[in-house]
């Protein structure tokens, strides 16, 4: 999934930064709030990790303009203010969770899956595909019981589409959910991706789970 940080803090932002990535999100950051904004007005993400002291544009002001602009993104709020207070304006301006430092990155991990759900709708983090079991918790792909070894960027992929049931997902919507928005990714690099993860699937005697509608994009069922 694709996740935008907006913190001020360049330890903190390189250190979520490092280690969501690790973990296979696509992750933009922006140090303050202007930018912030603009890459959320820009560009799709699965939710936002927001702190709320930012300069330029304060959290609470990214807050009110996107769902001024009815923005359907999540947002996590990630903020040294810890009061009660606090964490009711937040909420109340439209930030769907909120959470106080210092954390746990294994609590903010967690709730990011949880908004993710939320978004897609899916209120149980193992997702099926056929006779595949995805763990969106684990990010792990069995069979049977089996499981299957996905490079991150093929785990993605069959996430997202997996996510997406009953959608024909094009290339370029793909490629924005799938890929920082610094990098260029050609319509070529998910074909090969496509085709990886098919072989990695592939069971002798049924059809392939990921699916081409032609001119239109990916599909599974």
């Amino acid at each position: 999934m694709k996740i935008l940080i907006v913190e001020d803090s360049s330890r903190l932002l390189r250190s979520l930064e490092k280690g969501l990535s690790k973990l296979g999100y696509a992750v933009d950051v922006a140090a303050d709030g202007a930018d912030g904004l603009a890459f959320a007005e820009t560009y799709p993400y699965d939710a936002i990790v927001l702190d709320l002291m930012l300069p330029s544009l304060s959290g609470h002001d990214v807050i009110r303009e996107l769902r001024r602009k009815n923005s359907e993104t999540h947002i996590l709020i990630l903020s040294a203010k810890d009061q009660v207070s606090d964490r009711v304006k937040g909420l109340e301006l439209g930030a769907d969770d909120y959470l106080t430092k210092p954390f746990a990155f294994d609590e903010l991990c967690a709730r990011l899956q949880s908004l993710v759900r939320r978004r897609y709708a899916a209120k149980n983090p193992t997702l099926s595909v056929g006779s595949l079991q995805i763990d969106t918790a684990r990010r792990t792909v069995s069979r049977d019981g089996a499981d299957i070894a996905l490079t991150p960027s093929e785990y993605r992929l069959l996430e997202f589409l997996a996510y997406s049931a009953g959608q024909v997902v094009s290339q370029d919507r793909l490629i924005h959910h799938l890929y920082t928005s610094d990098t260029d990714v050609s319509s070529n690099v998910i074909e090969v991706l496509v085709s990886s993860l098919r072989r990695k699937l592939h069971q002798p005697g049924t059809p392939s789970p990921v699916k081409t509608k032609r001119g239109f994009g990916y599909y599974v069922d």
